[in-house]
């Protein structure tokens, strides 16, 4: 995978997390939180198996899915939720 492919996908994931959890967030912060989310998602897919083919939406919908647990997480510790 490219480094841009990567950005790419960080971005979208970041975005949707911060939409899905009302959060604020700008582009630096979107694409932060949905590339730790990617890796967040990649290491739950591991942990528990999933068999993740590696196109475009499996990893936008993996990424996305580990950005809003990463930034749900993040809220709870600094006790903004």
């Amino acid at each position: 995978m490219s480094f841009i492919f990567w950005i790419v996908i960080g971005l979208i994931a970041g975005a949707v997390a911060y939409r899905v959890l009302d959060s604020r967030g700008g582009f630096i912060g979107s694409l932060v939180v949905g590339l730790i989310g990617a890796l967040v998602g990649g290491k739950l897919a591991e942990i528990l198996r999933l068999d993740i083919t590696g196109g475009f939406v499996d990893q936008l919908v993996l990424a996305t899915c580990g950005a809003i647990l990463f930034l749900y997480v993040w809220r709870k510790i600094r006790g903004s939720a």
